[in-house]
């Protein structure tokens, strides 16, 4: 049977391709009927003659995943791409386990612990309580299997929110079914049959039908919409992270159509492969039998070729955008997985914080310290007997070095941590998503973060209006209004009155002459835009653009009495101070384009025929354009500095004859098919863009989020260098860096843009070498460029640079930017953003943080924690992270010198005894040392704080010092290593110097004097006292004292209670302890740590 094939076709194949493909499915009614191979093959040779056939390629491989999608899909063909599921889950029911233990058991350290529980099934090996081994590790795994589980089933939830959804999707309609009134039937003559299935049920090639604030479910191309100009506006926050509405145009043909009749139409759509840039799509709609081609019978005529109209970007409604008013009827033609949105989010990987990895090393280290031990006591006994049981029984009983408890008691931290973050009134809904992460807070050097929405509130507002000789701010809108309405007051006095002028209006006619300057500013305002306005359900008004600049212009224009009341393509209406009515039409519209920097329009007064080209746009291109004048440099600039948006606003006036000429030369150059952009830019240039009458410049303020400048401020000072990567343009970008204080004041701010070859970037990149002290500006094409030709060269400089912007980036850019700093500089990254856009880059970061913003939760679902403000930051880095990191690798290295202290402590034991294998602490000692009598005081360090609060928000270059790592490193720990060798020995050779006399008590003396050193060493190492510390310590010291009573076979009660006892376990407790108190204290007097300088 003949497939239907999906082509990749050649260039010069374009043209025929609509043709062709009239002919290629032609039969599918027959061909889902299955007919034999011959009959359909005599089929297609019947329809050849009707269209040439197209030049196939011989490139069928199924990696082709171009598509041409017949309206009526046949079934075979829907089959062919993935289902429309959304699918965040980790696991599924039979990979959840074998995935877990996998990810539990590659850390060397859970691994240790299960080989020596499973040595205990060995006769030979067994020592001690078999449980004493295996309960350990099985709660730690069954508490990391229990939260794994609930974030797992949390995931499905959402998922399965998501795909039961309901959408209509529109079917052929059946005639079966007689219209029971004269209503009825009307609606059924202009509605299509529909049915409801959930989201996960629809496929390609199904026409669905979106009511106004519907999720659009898959990436579908817009038919028909119900509005009569056939355009309906988007809402793309959760996709690009912009919350301005976008418009997007139906197809032209299907939109003249009822909706009753699209399912019935014969017509496909080709598509290309899916890719992930939302900003491009290349397709055709193709109709094959147009509806008036049919002749007086009713057949087909056949001469009358299919009609091909080019579908682009702006016929497409991508999936996880919002449509936000009307309805709509779209086409589907990518689901699932091949959808804009899923191929730009990436898979979160499970994130490890470097402190887990580092004890993870320490583990390691000790691991050989033990075999070494091992190996060492069995070959000063010479070898002798079973030697290698012998290794094997000495390696378990050292296995206590590496204790398991470690884990235990960090998680135990970890959760504690986050409780406090949780719980803290000061950043207020803070939610804390990844527990396993609180200690990489302490640790960050990088901060990537968006800017609109994280940095700004994402609210414009016009702060400033200036026209060379008038300025007029925020406070002086008013005397606009004023002077606005008297300009459209005499304008209308003067059409009554005729125009003899008078002694007294002369007189006033330097005051008119302002307002009409005001007069014309403010008009070409409310005039040169893409503005619409919609009436919302309630009655009022709200306008819509690309641009919340131009919405924030429009706004203001109504607020001093020029309003904008009615837009569609070619007309626009405003009501003046006076309330009056003016239309316009509009001739032509170009524009803004981030090349082009400039917006411009070309509109005729209704009442008087005038025509009038009007353009705003960037300084930078304006000024050539603009007649010559002296004030708009130096104003601009005034304005950048203190962060507006600007934009020049110019005219010119059109005679119609002009006119006339550019109309026709600009529709010639329109239609060329090379060149095209070119050529219709030269003759705009030509007729419209020289010797504009400058009008006025505009500022535009992007409100900051709350305490924005001081907390980039004091980041910068703890040492974290500041990225802004955001998908806006440069000189929006710029201007937000500079009022963020993002840039010093007079820092140089070094600008890479529209960089096209390898030698223009080597000879940026040279430069930037030599001004590391500047701010680096770059846009999206220059980075990828620097990425793809000189990737190393380039993280290596910038990540040396105080600040970095990068503009016009892609979702996908942010997380490579993320992974190359993390994978270049070996530093902590943490990502903050607020958009669906910032998704992939919070996953790719070390530590992501989401805030909950008006652009949704996407975000800060996705993020490790999540925040309401931008400024929560410095208390979750500089007092949060500071201390979870701090407390985290005292009690690491702690729990390590509880471990290894009773180790060397059985080794001499080891030693003195012949060397034999046999433990100098069974059973109970041995559970109870690692819980009950030391678990509370060790535990207690989680609470531990060098400096309060303020301090620590005062002096943000305490945090610096925790970023070199040296809380936990190789040095600390050979410094724990050596302590415990030296209290291990002192308690053991001690205990026997003393109590020789009474050998059998060893057992007692040195586990009592023991459990006193380390509640002693407690009581050092903690940094303030606290009052959990204390209880901790008198009420475990009350426990081992009540539990002698109860542990006869270790302890002689009668030997315990004798003066004998108390005074020789203090001299060993006084010999393993004073001499480090008196180290601790030469220390602090020598060298001090940055925080005690402060106390």
């Amino acid at each position: 049977m003949t497939r239907i094939k999906t082509t990749t076709i050649s260039a010069a194949a374009n043209m025929n391709r609509g043709a062709a493909r009239s002919k290629r499915y032609v039969d599918d009614p027959e061909e889902e009927a299955g007919l034999l191979d011959g009959i359909e093959d005599g089929e297609e040779e019947r329809a050849s003659p009707r269209t040439p056939a197209p030049p196939q390629s011989a490139t069928f491989g199924p990696k082709d995943k171009s598509r041409t999608i017949p309206f009526n899909t046949p079934e075979k063909l829907q089959s062919r791409y993935p289902p429309n599921i959304v699918r965040n889950q980790k696991y599924n029911v039979f990979s959840f386990l074998p995935v877990v233990f996998y990810e539990q058991f590659k850390y060397f350290f859970n691994l240790y612990f299960l080989l020596v529980a499973l040595s205990q099934l060995v006769p030979a090996l067994k020592i001690g309580f078999i449980v004493t081994y295996i309960a350990p590790l099985a709660f730690v795994l069954s508490v990391t299997m229990g939260k794994e589980a609930y974030d797992d089933y949390k995931r499905h939830q959402r998922d399965k929110e998501a795909n039961s959804q309901r959408y209509l999707i529109l079917q052929r309609d059946s005639f079966a079914a007689d219209p029971s009134s004269a209503e009825e039937a009307s609606y059924l003559s202009t509605h299509a049959n529909t049915r409801s299935v959930p989201s996960s049920s629809l496929r390609v090639g199904d026409l669905i039908h979106l009511e106004k604030n519907q999720r659009v479910p898959a990436d579908v191309v817009l038919l028909r919409t119900s509005d009569a100009s056939g355009t309906c506006f988007i809402r793309t926050d959760q996709l690009d992270g912009e919350t301005d509405w976008k418009l997007r145009v139906a197809v032209p043909e299907t939109q003249k159509m009822d909706e009753r009749n699209l399912p019935a139409i014969d017509a496909e759509i080709y598509a290309d492969p899916p890719i992930k840039d939302i900003h491009t799509f290349v397709g055709t709609f193709t109709l094959n039998k147009p509806p008036s081609a049919h002749g007086d019978q009713g057949l087909p005529l056949q001469d009358l070729p299919p009609s091909v109209a080019p579908l682009t970007a702006e016929n497409i409604l991508w999936s996880n955008t919002v449509l936000a008013a009307g309805s709509a009827v779209g086409f589907v033609i990518y689901t699932g997985a091949e959808t804009r949105a899923v191929m730009n989010t990436s898979h979160p990987e499970t994130k490890v914080g470097l402190l887990d990895l580092e004890i993870n090393k320490l583990a390691k280290i000790l691991c050989a310290v033990t075999f070494a031990m091992s190996l060492i006591l069995v070959a000063l006994n010479g070898f002798r007997g079973l030697w290698y049981v012998y290794v094997f029984r000495f390696l378990i009983l050292f296995s206590s070095i590496i204790p398991i408890s470690l884990r235990v008691n960090l998680d135990m931290g970890k959760t504690v941590y986050a409780n406090q973050i949780m719980n803290d009134p000061e950043i207020p809904s803070t939610i804390v998503r990844t527990s396993t992460l609180p200690e990489e807070l302490g640790r960050i050097t990088y901060l990537l973060s968006d800017k609109t929405g994280t940095l700004t509130q994402n609210e414009m507002e016009m702060r400033k209006l200036h026209m060379g000789t008038m300025s007029y701010g925020a406070d002086a809108m008013d005397e606009v209004a004023h002077q606005l309405a008297l300009a459209f007051g005499a304008e209308q006095s003067h059409h009554r009155q005729g125009s003899t002028s008078t002694g007294a209006q002369l007189a006033s006619r330097g005051r008119r002459d302002m307002s009409s300057r005001v007069r014309d500013v403010v008009l070409s305002l409310a005039l040169c835009h893409n503005v619409t306005p919609v009436t919302n359900d309630d009655g009022t008004v709200t306008y819509q653009a690309s641009s919340p600049d131009e919405v924030a212009i429009v706004t203001w224009t109504a607020s001093v009495g020029l309003t904008l009341v009615f837009r569609d393509r070619t007309k626009m209406e405003l009501q003046t101070p006076t309330g009056a009515r003016v239309t316009y039409d509009i001739l032509d519209i170009f524009p803004f384009t981030s090349e082009s920097k400039r917006m411009g329009i070309v509109v005729r007064e209704t009442q008087t025929g005038e025509i009038t080209f009007l353009q705003k746009g960037a300084d930078v291109v304006m000024a050539k354009i603009v007649q010559r004048n002296d004030w708009l440099e130096e104003e601009t600039s005034n304005m950048a500095r203190e962060g507006l948006r600007t934009l020049v606003m110019a005219r010119k006036r059109l005679s119609s004859q002009l006119y006339k000429e550019f109309s026709s030369q600009h529709h010639a150059a329109s239609v060329k098919l090379e060149g095209r952009n070119e050529a219709m830019a030269a003759v705009i240039t030509e007729f419209l863009e020289h010797d504009l009458e400058l009008l006025g410049l505009t500022g535009v303020e992007d409100k900051l989020q709350d305490d924005v400048r001081s907390t980039l401020e004091l980041l910068r000072n703890a040492g974290i260098k500041i990225w802004m990567l955001t998908g806006d343009k440069v000189e929006t970008a710029r201007c937000i860096a500079i009022s963020t204080k993002l840039v010093a004041r007079n820092q140089y701010i070094h600008e890479m843009s529209k960089l096209k070859t390898a030698d223009q970037i080597r000879d940026q990149l040279d430069f930037l070498q030599n001004k590391l002290d500047c701010c680096l500006v770059i846009d999206g094409e220059s980075l990828q460029l620097c990425l793809n030709l000189f990737q190393n060269e380039f993280i290596e400089i910038t990540t040396k640079l105080s600040a970095v912007v990068a503009c016009r980036c892609s979702p996908t850019q942010k997380a490579d930017v993320a992974r190359l700093i993390r994978k270049a500089t070996k530093k902590r990254v943490c990502c903050i953003g607020d958009g669906g856009n910032d998704v992939s880059m919070i996953q790719a970061a070390d530590v992501g943080v989401g805030i909950v913003g008006k652009e949704g939760k996407q975000a800060s679902l996705a993020a490790d924690f999540s925040v309401t403000q931008f400024s929560y930051l410095t208390k979750l880095l500089l007092w949060h992270g500071r201390n979870s990191y701090r407390r985290s690798a005292k009690l690491a290295q702690f729990v390590i010198h509880r471990g290894l202290i009773i180790s060397i402590m059985q080794a001499v034991f080891s030693a003195i005894f012949y060397f034999a294998p046999i433990a100098l602490y069974q059973g109970w000692l041995l559970v109870g040392y690692a819980t009950m009598y030391t678990m509370a005081p060790v535990f207690s360090l989680v609470l531990d704080r060098d400096v309060n609060e303020d301090l620590a928000l005062l002096y943000p270059e305490l945090y610096k010092e925790l970023t070199k790592g040296r809380t936990l490193s190789f040095k600390t720990f050979f410094q724990w290593c050596m302590i415990s060798l030296y209290q291990g020995a002192a308690i053991m050779i001690m205990s026997l110097v003393l109590f020789e006399s009474e050998f059998l008590h060893i057992v007692s003396i040195s586990f009592t004097a023991l459990i006193l050193n380390e509640l002693i060493m407690v009581a050092l190492e903690i940094t303030t006292w606290h009052v959990y510390m204390v209880i901790s310590e008198v009420v475990t010291l009350f426990f081992y004292v009540i539990s002698i009573a109860f542990l006869p076979e270790y302890f002689d009660l009668s030997f315990v209670v004798s003066l004998g006892f108390a005074w020789k376990t203090a001299v060993i407790v006084a010999i393993s302890t004073i001499p480090l108190y008196i180290i601790k204290l030469i220390r602090r007097k020598v060298a001090p740590a940055a925080s005690s300088k402060l106390l």
